[in-house]
């Protein structure tokens, strides 16, 4: 099977983003094949490639250099520490000393790996997300460990503060480097700030802790001309207009069975372009394939709107166990109901 249409150019998924009437909605990560997967349906897996669309393509750094650091404080014993358990940052008397070790963000050959990436994007014009994972909340959990960073924003306020503003550096300026060389259409972060039923912290924590900080990377992205894109997993619904404030254009996933996606979309869906992310927990891996077409077309009904604000993607990673033919449905339907709702618009 050939591919059922052609990827969108970079300026057809700008205009999804800002609401200026895209042919269709674009595709970004709907193929986001994750654990065991790739063991399980093999070349099944790169035929699909081939037959659907990537709308924007994602290439992805170590902002800190973390790997090269010499961390001395976790010598003692020699044991790797996990993300609940202490981290790279177990105690705060280090912060002075790993912040020292963050690497430059003008670091000799860091963007080397994306060039030959951001050149065919550009000479296929292509949209290019450049991005890293793990922004204000997933960052210093996996340097502090979930319980310590939890404790920490009401026992050790200063210096989350200090370790933030000291991330934000490193992220404005690795951004506004990218935009001098590699000139990508939009940056890509993660911060699963929400679980299945709230937020993971309260909403003035957030305001206090990290809003101030997504602020500072919201002008950098308008600054340097990307769109912000942001993933988070979980119920953000409480803070949906705080990330809009802080300049975040398009949101992902709007997690089914955690947010209410009819609200969301009234509520919001005029501000902010909402990256839809379909049910790979539920939905994908128990659903019938009629099902699964019936909750595509639902999403799109519920998003989309005459002028666009919407894309499609999977919620998270595809895992083994999921039925190909619920994935290529997926795919299929995001393609042509995508199309025809498009057109219906222009009639």
């Amino acid at each position: 099977m050939t591919c059922i249409c052609s990827p969108l150019p970079a300026e057809e998924v700008s205009a999804a983003i800002e609401r200026r009437n895209p042919s269709r909605i674009p595709l970004v990560m709907c193929k986001w094949w994750g654990e065991g997967l790739k063991g399980q349906y093999g070349d099944k897996l790169i035929q699909l490639d081939r037959t659907f669309p990537d709308d924007a393509s994602l290439y992805m750094i170590d902002p800190l250099g973390t790997k090269k650091m010499n961390l001395w404080w976790l010598n003692d014993d020699g044991v790797a520490k996990g993300k609940d358990s202490g981290g790279l940052l177990p105690d705060w008397k280090y912060l002075d000393d790993f912040i020292s070790q963050i690497q430059s963000p003008r670091e000799s050959g860091l963007f080397d790996p994306l060039n030959a990436w951001s050149g065919d994007n550009r000479n296929k014009n292509r949209y290019g997300l450049f991005g890293f994972w793990n922004l204000f909340f997933e960052r210093p959990w996996t340097l502090r460990g979930m319980e310590n960073l939890m404790m920490d924003y009401y026992d050790h306020p200063g210096e989350i503060h200090a370790l933030h503003s000291a991330l934000c550096d490193q992220y404005v300026a690795l951004i506004q480097r990218a935009a001098e060389e590699l000139k990508p259409n939009g940056f890509w972060t993660s911060d699963d700030l929400g679980n299945q039923r709230q937020l993971m912290m309260r909403p003035q924590t957030f305001r206090e802790f990290l809003k101030p900080y997504y602020v500072r990377i919201g002008n950098a992205c308008r600054e340097a001309g990307m769109h912000f894109w942001l993933h988070s997993c979980g119920n953000n619904t409480e803070i949906l207009e705080d990330l809009i404030e802080s300049g975040v254009d398009v949101f992902h996933p709007v997690q089914k069975h955690t947010m209410d996606e009819r609200a969301v979309a009234r509520e919001f869906g005029q501000r902010i372009t909402f990256l839809v992310g379909f049910d790979v927990q539920h939905m994908l891996r128990e659903g019938t394939t009629q099902q699964v077409r019936a909750e595509v077309r639902h999403l799109i009904d519920t998003f989309d709107r005459p002028d666009g604000g919407m894309g499609l993607a999977a919620g998270n990673g595809i895992v083994a166990g999921t039925p190909l033919e619920n994935i290529e449905a997926f795919l299929h339907e995001a393609v042509t109901y995508g199309q025809a709702h498009r057109r219906s618009y222009k009639k």
